[in-house]
């Protein structure tokens, strides 16, 4: 079993590892995939998420144990990533991955802070009516302008994968989740575009991240309209 615990929950490694030993038949289900299940638990009094990533298969077996990192460390090591350039993502706590004793992967685990969310940016985009929906929309645009100057592409920037807390009086908190495909690069205005194409946005809500963009990049308003179409 190896264990990377962030030094802020270095004191917690034995409770970490007792979570993954009874995450089967403890804590509340979030998500259960084929082959990904998210629950929540309690790390002592603090409520926090874990993510379990199922052995992979011999060829993805023998890629994540001695050429590429694991989705559970990736995960890991890019929320710290984000969380020093000031991109907003659950606290990232540990990761522990279970290996043979030739060195292969089996089961992964990932940790981090349980975040209760309002909403994600799903809701906002099969809602017309939601409230204050161009609001939200200019500062996820502003959030995302945030990430792309930090040279970060998040291959995931889907719906589901922003989570969104209302703070009142027209404030939004946004938080990245599900990191562990991304590429860190220089990225071109072609490029930026592009990473909002998985959010499946409407004309208008396009009109509105094309004139928030421009605002932020100096760039021009209507070539950045034209991409996004």
């Amino acid at each position: 079993m190896r264990i990377i615990v962030h030094l802020k929950y270095k004191n917690q490694e034995e409770n970490i590892l007792q979570l993954v030993k009874t995450f089967f038949v403890e804590g509340d289900l979030i998500v259960k995939g084929s082959r990904n299940i998210i629950k929540s638990n309690f790390l002592g009094s603090i409520k926090v998420n874990i993510k379990f990533f199922q052995k992979p298969g011999l060829i993805k077996s023998i890629i994540y144990s001695f050429f590429r990192n694991t989705k559970a460390k990736r995960s890991f090591d890019y929320a710290n990533y984000l969380l020093k350039h000031n991109i907003n993502t659950p606290f990232p706590i540990a990761f522990v991955e279970e290996r043979s004793i030739f060195g292969f992967l089996g089961n992964s685990f990932y940790f981090c802070d349980q975040i209760d969310y309002d909403f994600t940016m799903r809701e906002l985009i099969h809602d017309p009516l939601f409230p204050e929906r161009n609001i939200i929309i200019e500062q996820f645009t502003e959030f995302t302008f945030k990430m792309h100057e930090a040279r970060i592409n998040f291959l995931d920037h889907s719906p589901g994968n922003t989570l969104i807390l209302n703070k009142g009086n027209g404030k939004y908190d946004f938080f990245l989740i599900d990191l562990n495909r991304m590429k860190f690069e220089d990225l071109s205005l072609e490029k930026r575009m592009d990473n909002f194409k998985k959010m499946w946005l409407s004309k208008q809500m396009i009109k509105v991240v094309a004139q928030k963009y421009a605002s932020l990049s100096n760039q021009s308003e209507e070539k950045i309209h034209a991409i996004l179409l």
